[in-house]
């Protein structure tokens, strides 16, 4: 056989290709993502030498390029895009989103997850594209913590794609061509440490944040609407410290009470030359005491040269340049703020004109050569000649001593001259604070001089400049000659003038934006990324303001916030909290703590402040008062601060709750999912209360609460009562009695459920556990309905597939709904008969009030029934009844009054409540809505009722109750006695044309005008 170099590659069209066993030399195509398009590109450029090839992806702000690079031991196909920033993002998942879906305080236990925001979309499509013909990633974002978070949304998109691809990680501080060789040869994987830490901070800044400006925002907004009702009154760990130092030092003004005090000033004139001594006791708050040592000293006006001191004075260059320094320096010499000093210094870095602007050190590394940075800049005309004078003598920058062991300080990488504006001022600041941080300190020599006058001590000093150094380059740094005149020691000399000066203490200055970045830094709220952020959104909430010359004053809105929530005993505007957790993120970082440990501790402190802050909340109200007036009075349901309690966890995972309707007329079950989830029961108006119960429904494969139900009298049959406590999901006479939507009752992770063979139409009573329905209809204690229809046509071919096919069952029939009968009177509600007491005030014991005739009387279960009374205050009160002697929740729910015989061809009349609805019988002792005997009357009007007895109160029409009910209904069995046995009984093939009905009271035989009602 011979053999071929060449091997069967594929097959197209017909046609048969071949590669030579060179094809495992085809480049293999990579995928690298930068933090923003502007250092995509710059990165680009370098590693392709200017030749890359551009195309558009499908986020037209993030271009592509494309180029060959030597890298992981091969050459290889680079393919060069970029992110926006964060591209995924912490948020709620269903009705949580919605302010009004929850209680503030649930979002703290709320389900989050990382989303791909709407406009980020694109972007997210992009890499998804370009990743499927990538067997390599590599991350360029940058090299702080937001960055390496980045990075890892950035493999969670890819990886969803392309699960096995290898991922590295590029670390570089400036886009240069040395910086970038460095990177690509020493690839690292990237660090989940830190990325954890900022998924902390993520999720706490929105748990917490979303819960108090709910609180705030909701509540304000009703309290006082005139000023509030369009602002969103918003909550951040990091912004209400930052207010909270704004206020404390504008209190600190308001609050300051200026003292006056006294000193003694001298003055000598010589030669031309002014000096000015300071007195050595500097004040005196004592008016007389000042006064008798000045003329103690005019006793004899001559002053004693005791000392001449000379020694040369030095003014130190600046240590290099790190992020808050640069935001603070920026906002003093430029009067520019950190956040417009921050934008410029990123498009600075990304042009590849500055290093890295976000880094916490203030030390350039030993092994750093800064002699091309400095060579770069001899260019200028402006400080080029300082420049050469530097590499002449030698750089020697004055380091600080902090270290993030990441990024160096910021620094110049190259020159250029075409930047305009804001971008040229910072541009050339930092070149002039690189050059002049490698240059010498500033030389100088003082001369202090101390005299005598009777035994008074006072001191004056001079200046001499001998040497500027780095203060040629460094305008933004004033040090000047300071002339005196010249004096010898152990001269004598008689001063000018001496007096008496008064002045006074002067309040604390309010503070700048670079106190309050300096305040920040101390304190540790934020990080050198975050600073300029967090000022930024105070001044955007109006929580503060700037005056004319730079200097922050609170709003009002702003005090009264901090004022409430200090007012509550919380220190909510001091740093405390805030530094704990950055201190813990720095450990998570590190290594040295749990994230998941964090993110709990963090979440029960601040939920636990939260309780107690909503439940003082009118504390807040009362400081806003004093500014805004007095606050709109409001209904305590207008704001519902309670958490929903969960009914059941839903299909879909998320917690099923019972809420109001938007108009608050109603109540319905939701899922906490929706809309992503549209799982919901609607409650008819009848129901006027629904709450979760603590009980446990004994049926529910899944742990499911019963609901504890109040109703509309008349609005429901009466044997539901005007109380109920059962399950929404597997009681079937309560959802068939209210109509509700049959909810899937399965376990969530669709185990098999266990059913039983089919029902055998000869089975006895009371054996293998079946339980009994309406109309003796009954199922096994485990195979309860699971769906809504349970009911399925005739014939073979109609039976859909399933577990459930071939079983036999039978359809519950709707019981009988309260007539629509009206009262006698107008404003009274219909009722069948006077209601009893309701579940729980019952005795459920097995001795004292059963009767020797127990045995005759059986439940459903086929037991004897246990006879009980009923202990609810009420026209019932010790009313004997039957009713299943078993535990409430595992019986048949049988119930029958003793004093009334069962109705006929149904002895074991099924009832699903216990007493405490309305007596369901007919004949003697029927009692109106008054709690009087009803009499028992009979309609004498001509009509398909003629003769028919009714009972009604009996009491004169206008002062009765209205009470109304028929006779001969028995609604046990949902049947009307009167239609079936009395004279006006249906006979035929039922097709008799529908006689008209009444308007009132719906039934057939006559109208409105003629109705026994109307008697």
């Amino acid at each position: 056989m011979v053999l071929f170099k060449f091997a069967l590659k594929t097959t197209f069209y017909g046609k048969l290709w071949f590669s030579s066993a060179s094809s495992k030399d085809k480049m293999v195509r990579i995928l690298n993502v930068a933090e923003k398009n502007d250092a995509a590109k710059s990165i680009a450029d370098l590693m392709s030498r200017g030749h890359y090839r551009r195309r558009d992806g499908i986020s037209k702000f993030n271009k592509i390029y494309e180029f060959e690079y030597n890298i992981l031991g091969g050459q290889h196909t680079m393919t060069m895009t970029s992110v926006s920033g964060h591209l995924l993002n912490f948020e709620f998942t269903g009705q949580y989103r919605n302010w009004q879906g929850c209680s503030p305080v649930a979002l703290f236990d709320a389900p989050v997850e990382k989303q791909c925001l709407e406009n980020y979309t694109p972007i997210k499509r992009s890499l998804e594209k370009e990743v499927r013909g990538c067997q390599t990633l590599i991350i360029w974002t940058d090299g702080d913590r937001e960055g390496e978070n980045i990075g890892f949304e950035i493999i969670q998109v890819c990886r969803a794609i392309k699960p096995n691809i290898r991922v590295y990680r590029a670390r570089f501080s400036e886009i240069t061509p040395q910086a970038i060789q460095r990177a690509c040869n020493n690839l690292l994987e990237p660090d989940q440490n830190t990325s954890d830490a900022v998924d902390v901070r993520s999720e706490l800044d929105l748990r917490i944040g979303a819960a108090f400006t709910r609180l705030q925002t909701m509540r304000l907004q009703k309290r006082f609407p005139q000023v509030l009702s369009q602002m969103l009154i918003s909550y951040g760990s990091c912004q209400f410290p930052t207010l909270g130092f704004v206020v404390e030092r504008y209190k600190q003004v308001q609050n300051f009470v200026p003292e006056p005090f006294w000193k003694i000033k001298v003055t000598s004139k010589t030669e031309g030359r002014l000096a000015d001594f300071t007195w050595d006791r500097n004040r005196l708050f004592d008016q007389e005491a000042c006064y008798v040592l000045l003329c103690h000293c005019l006793e004899n006006p001559v002053a004693k040269v005791t000392e001449v001191i000379k020694k040369p004075k030095s003014k130190w260059r600046p240590q290099p340049l790190d992020t808050v320094e640069l935001e603070k320096l920026a906002s003093r010499k430029l009067r520019i703020n950190a956040k417009e000093t921050m934008r410029i210094a990123e498009k600075l870095y990304t042009q590849g004109y500055i290093s890295y602007p976000r880094t916490e050190t203030n030390q350039f590394p030993k092994d750093m050569d800064l002699r091309p940075l400095i060579q770069a800049q001899t260019a200028d005309p402006n400080w080029g000649g300082f420049a050469d004078r530097v590499l002449t003598d030698g750089p020697n920058p004055r380091n600080g001593n902090k270290t993030d062991n990441a990024h160096p300080p910021i620094h110049p990488l190259k020159y250029t001259n075409n930047l305009q504006g804001n971008e040229a001022r910072v541009y050339e600041f930092i070149i002039r604070h690189f050059l002049a941080t490698c240059a010498k300190d500033a030389q100088g020599a003082e001369t202090k001089i101390v005299i005598n006058i009777q035994d008074e001590i006072f001191k004056c000093s001079g200046l001499s400049i001998l040497a500027r150094n780095y203060l040629e380059v460094y305008p933004y740094d004033n040090w000047s000659d300071k002339v005196i005149p010249t004096f010898e020691q152990g001269e004598t000399f008689e001063p000018s003038s001496i007096e008496m000066v008064e002045g006074e203490t002067m309040p604390p200055k309010l503070l700048t934006e670079a106190d309050l970045i300096a305040l920040m830094e101390k304190h540790g709220i934020g990080t050198d990324a975050t600073h300029a952020d967090h000022i930024e959104r105070i001044k955007d909430r109006r929580y503060v303001g700037l005056q004319p010359d730079g200097k922050f004053v609170p709003g009002e809105l702003g005090m009264g916030l901090v004022e409430g929530y200090d007012a509550m005993g919380f220190e909510m505007s001091k740093p405390h909290l805030r530094r704990e957790l950055e201190a813990d993120l720095k450990r998570i970082c590190e290594g040295r703590k749990n994230k998941d440990v964090v993110l709990q501790e963090q979440v029960s402190k601040y939920r636990d402040v939260f309780i107690e802050a909503s439940q003082q909340v009118e504390k807040i109200d009362e400081a806003l008062s004093r500014y805004f007036g007095q606050a709109v009075q409001i209904q305590p349901q207008d704001i519902n601060f309670e958490p929903l309690t969960p009914l059941r966890k839903c299909s879909c995972g998320s917690d099923l709750v019972i809420k109001k309707k938007k108009d608050g007329n109603g109540l319905y079950v939701t899922c906490m999912g929706f809309p992503d989830c549209k799982t919901s029961v609607w409650f008819p108006n009848g129901v006027i209360e629904a709450k979760v119960d603590e009980a446990l429904c004994p049926r529910c494969q899944e742990p499911t609460h019963l609901v504890a139900l109040k109703f509309k009298r008349g609005s429901v049959p009466p044997s539901l009562g005007n109380e109920y406590t059962g399950c929404v999901l597997c009681d079937d006479y309560l959802i068939e009695s209210l109509d509700l939507k049959k909810l899937s009752n399965q376990p969530r992770n669709n185990a098999e459920i266990r059913t039983a063979p089919l029902r055998q139409t000869n089975r006895p009573q009371g054996q293998n556990n079946w339980h009994q329905g309406p109309n003796n209809q009954t199922w096994g204690q485990n195979d309860w309905p699971q769906g809504q229809n349970n009911y399925q046509p005739r014939g073979q071919n109609n039976q859909p597939r399933g577990k459930n096919r071939g079983r036999g069952f039978n359809k519950f029939p709707k019981p009988r709904q309260p007539s629509s009968r009206k009262p006698r009177q107008a404003n009274t509600k219909w009722q069948k008969r006077p209601a009893a007491a309701v579940t729980g005030n019952v005795n459920r014991t097995m001795g004292g009030d059963q009767g020797n005739n127990q045995q005759d009387i059986e439940c459903s279960c086929g037991e004897n029934a246990a006879l009980l009374s009923v202990r609810k205050e009420g026209h019932n009160k010790g009313r004997k009844f039957y009713a299943c002697k078993k535990p409430q929740g595992t019986g048949c729910d049988f119930f029958q009054w003793a004093d009334q015989p069962p109705p006929q061809n149904n002895p074991t009349t099924y009832t699903h409540h216990q007493p405490g609805g309305p007596s369901n019988s007919s004949g003697s002792g029927i009692k109106c809505n008054c709690g009087e005997n009803a009499k028992l009357l009979t309609v004498c009007k001509d009509g398909q009722n003629k003769g028919r007895p009714f009972h009604s109160c009996s009491k004169p029409r206008d002062e009765g109750c209205g009470f109304f009910a028929w006779a001969d209904v028995d609604e046990n069995r949902g049947e009307d006695l009167w239609l079936s046995t009395g004279p006006n009984r249906q006979r035929g093939n039922g097709n008799a044309p529908k006689k008209r009905k009444c308007g009132l009271c719906k039934q057939e035989g006559h109208t409105k005008k003629t109705c026994p009602q109307n008697n």
